[in-house]
């Protein structure tokens, strides 16, 4: 009792007392953002959460792993009725069943809850590392701060999704894709294989590993899933219903909450000509932007061709596909950390401003002009996510034709300032 008397009068002095030096800039940044961020994880985590409710995402996941300990039908949801329903593959049940031995659906929730909210804190800790970051930096709690007072991490850890392990996997995933080591390469496979098995979100990112010839991550981001799915299959009493009821709604789209192009696009009642024109302007948009990206990128600076990479390959899949849902923003957490790279393509505030639509938490419903407000905040998603496509297409553009204007495209698109600070980054040790 004494020592812990003790230990607390030292830790009180240590922190009120009168320094012996002046404090770095560093030092007083780290202090003022450790306690907001302890306390934005706590307020999402525990009080939005427990204030909560069970949840449309939540509920229909507890029932259904609740029946598959049971060997009762899993896949047996009317698809005519609105409400959300279970979509999840036999893989990815089977790697959720352990939470349908919690009797209790509000236990299950809470433990659900804070197995995604370590995984969020785990994926900025390694982020913090991918980017040469010291944990003793002011990195490490600005990142968590910003995390968890987005609408991405705040809804998925009160809806009561999954979204927070996918992010982990996804950051596991690029961190052994960079390594170098061919050991790390399955791994880095096993990691987006385990996601993959769940949903099929981070798919697209897939496209990385193909372009670099790393065949072991391929192998095991497709074998993985296969072979759970296949260990799984045998479990679920009904099999054909998964495939002919759910499959068939999954490839559907519809129109209440979905960001998508398509989706938006339905619901405002738009024509589908120009459906199918902005779906294809982005496709394109992106397609021109990975083209840059490796063509210039991909051999002298890896680091950023598959981060930036990563980015674009999201954000066009959720618009161009048939569903996206606002809550995938949180997997451009490591695109978004390029902003600390020289060379990165978000330096400008075009960015940000996209960055605010699809992560902003604020509101946009107006009760004196509900039409108005209402078309903003469903349809903020997804301008956030359409000028983030462009702003990187336009950056990367403008780069080339500079370099090329200047007879230097021998030597990437970068300016040479730009590729300098670049270089120096990639050798230099980690950054406190």
């Amino acid at each position: 009792m004494y020592g812990a008397v003790v230990a607390v009068a030292s830790f009180l002095r240590n922190a009120f007392r009168p320094r012996t030096s002046p404090p770095s800039t560093q030092d007083v940044v780290r202090t003022a953002l450790w306690p907001i961020a302890i306390m934005s994880i706590i307020h999402r985590s525990y009080v939005l959460t427990t204030n909560g409710y069970i949840t449309d995402d939540w509920a229909p996941v507890y029932w259904a792993l609740r029946r598959f300990r049971h060997h009762e039908p899993v896949y047996n949801d009317v698809f005519a009725e609105v409400d959300p329903h279970y979509l999840y593959p036999p893989g990815g049940t089977w790697l959720m069943s352990p939470f349908g031995y919690i009797e209790s659906i509000f236990a299950a929730r809470y433990w659900f809850i804070a197995l995604n909210t370590v995984a969020i804190i785990l994926a900025c800790v390694i982020l913090v590392r991918l980017f040469k970051f010291a944990l003793s930096s002011p990195a490490l709690p600005a990142l968590l701060a910003a995390a968890f007072v987005t609408e991405s991490v705040t809804n998925t850890l009160v809806f009561t999704n999954i979204n927070g392990c996918i992010l982990l996997c996804e950051v596991l995933f690029l961190w052994w894709l960079l390594d170098g080591r061919q050991s790390r390469e399955w791994l880095s496979g096993l990691a987006i294989g385990l996601s993959l098995t769940v949903k099929p979100v981070l798919a697209p990112l897939l496209l990385i590993p193909l372009l670099n010839r790393q065949w072991r991550v391929l192998a095991m981001a497709v074998g993985v899933p296969l072979a759970l799915n296949v260990i799984a299959w045998r479990m679920v009493v009904d099999r054909r219903a998964f495939l002919q009821n759910t499959i068939p709604y999954i490839l559907s789209t519809r129109d209440y909450f979905n960001s998508s192009v398509l989706g938006n696009g339905i619901y405002y009642g738009l024509p589908m000509w120009l459906i199918a024109a902005l779906r294809v302007l982005f496709v394109a948009l992106a397609a021109g932007s990975l083209w840059l990206l490796y063509r210039y990128y991909a051999k002298r600076d890896p680091f950023f061709w598959v981060l930036t990479s990563s980015g674009v390959l999201l954000t066009a899949s959720w618009l161009v596909l048939s569903l996206a849902q606002g809550y995938y923003s949180m997997l451009l957490f490591p695109f978004l950390m390029t902003v600390v790279l020289p060379n990165s393509v978000l330096r400008n505030w075009p960015a940000w401003l996209a960055t605010y639509g699809f992560l902003t938490l604020d509101r946009w419903l107006m009760w004196r002009w509900p039409t108005t407000g209402r078309f903003l905040e469903y349809m903020k998603i997804t301008y956030g996510w359409s000028l983030l496509l462009i702003v990187v297409f336009c950056v990367l553009y403008f780069r080339y034709l500079d370099a090329r204007d200047d007879g230097r495209l021998a030597d990437g698109i970068d300016p040479p300032w730009m590729a300098e600070a670049a270089r120096d980054r990639r050798l230099s040790p980690v950054s406190r």
